[in-house]
């Protein structure tokens, strides 16, 4: 008899995404708490509506959920903010996680967690200093006054605050935590390689895709050649053993990138000089790969495209969540909760408080302060991480509960 599991799900996720947005538009809500809520009460009390094995087949779901949660919001940083605002976000993505892992990590001599090794505490803090792509876009698309620094340090920081974390976890905190040891002076040099070529490949296939999109003038061409890109850029970087999603984020916004310097050249062309640089030329700046019309449309379906991977994603959550131990765990849940959302204050009280008494760091004041601090939603991308620990780690379930409940605090 055929299976009707691949239309059923299909159609569930469809009708969470509709009636999500119907109701957020109604009520006012950011449509992912919908979406997370609705999504667990479908998984646990309607089972017949998810009638494919989420557990079992949660890898195949990841490689299909990641490209589309982080591409969309690679797609709205725009050129001139990144110039703008460019070692703001390098703080925020960067230097501010790797500091924020690193004080979580020295509660390790606290003795917080018994039991934890030092390893164990990285990769615990590099899992849940994760912020979450598709809850940032949802937050901010219901807060009209947010200015547009915080606007773009949110986003800019809700990608690169990925890829850190991702490389903190998989490139140090995991071999760190099931062999015992590490070589401090290996492990951070293979970050930095992992670092340097994830790059490296991402700005390659961004300048590829760039200069493929020039060839058409279709909406929906444009949006499925981003979506090729992204699938392309995690797919390469992985087999090369470097970072999927640092890669991807990396050739999205650099096509991006690439896009917004040729409408803005196109805006100025009678004003700009004749006459142009090399590489100007070589990239066939008179040539637009999309305009912002046809860009409008590509944020819009890319946005949609990233609710239906989150749903995906809050499914395996729903998987996972287990009442009767995040009430056992409940203890252990607010710790990390209270220690990660104050170390997040800390690191962005330097933009409150020390911003204007640093040459290229902007100050926010500190309403600024109180948004960034509480927009570090965690979601998908810690879900995912927690799941990529082997089951023979004695402590898996600890960070699976954990996690599962610092992801519903936030």
């Amino acid at each position: 008899m055929h299976s009707f599991a691949p239309e059923i799900i299909l159609i569930t996720i469809l009708s969470l995404v509709v009636f999500s947005d119907a109701l957020a538009n109604r009520f006012k809500i950011p449509s992912v708490f919908l979406l997370l809520i609705g999504s667990y009460l479908v998984y646990t009390y309607l089972p017949a509506a998810v009638p494919i094995d989420m557990k079992h087949q949660f890898d195949t779901i990841i490689i299909f959920c990641i490209p589309l949660i982080f591409m969309g919001d690679a797609l709205h940083l725009h050129f001139s903010d990144i110039k703008k605002y460019g070692w703001d976000i390098f703080y925020l993505a960067v230097v501010a996680v790797a500091l924020s892992i690193i004080i979580g990590a020295s509660i390790y001599y606290l003795n917080v967690f018994e039991g934890l090794t030092l390893g164990g505490y990285v990769s615990l803090f590099a899992i849940n200093m994760a912020t979450d792509a598709v809850s940032v876009q949802s937050i901010l698309s219901r807060f009209k006054g947010i200015s547009q620094h915080i606007k773009v340090l949110i986003e800019g920081e809700s990608l690169g605050n990925d890829a850190t974390a991702v490389i903190a976890f998989f490139f140090i905190g995991l071999p760190w935590m099931m062999s015992g040891s590490i070589d401090a002076g290996d492990a951070a040099l293979d970050a930095l390689r992992v670092f340097v070529v994830s790059i490296g490949i991402g700005l390659g296939v961004g300048f590829v895709f760039y200069m493929l999109m020039k060839l058409f003038s279709d909406k929906r061409g444009e949006f499925f050649a981003f979506i090729i890109e992204a699938y392309l850029a995690y797919l390469i970087a992985e087999e090369m053993h470097v970072s999927g999603i640092l890669t991807l984020i990396t050739a999205i916004i650099a096509t991006k990138a690439w896009i917004d310097m040729d409408i803005e050249a196109a805006c100025h062309a009678q004003t700009a000089s004749k006459s142009k640089s090399f590489l100007r030329k070589i990239r066939l700046e008179n040539v637009c790969a999309t305009t912002n019309e046809r860009l409008e449309y590509i944020y819009e379906m890319a946005k949609e495209f990233g609710y239906i991977a989150a749903v995906m994603i809050f499914f395996v959550l729903a998987e996972m969540a287990n009442f009767d131990k995040l009430w056992q765990y409940k203890t252990e849940i607010l710790i990390m909760f209270a220690i990660t959302t104050l170390i997040r204050a800390v690191s962005m009280a330097k933009f409150a408080f020390i911003g204007d008494k640093m040459k290229h760091i902007a100050p926010v004041g500190a309403e600024g302060w109180f948004i960034l601090t509480f927009s570090g939603m965690k979601g998908a991308l810690s879900i995912i991480l927690v799941h990529m620990i082997p089951d023979s780690f004695e402590y898996k379930e600890l960070f699976e509960v954990v996690t599962v409940g610092v992801v519903g605090l936030s």
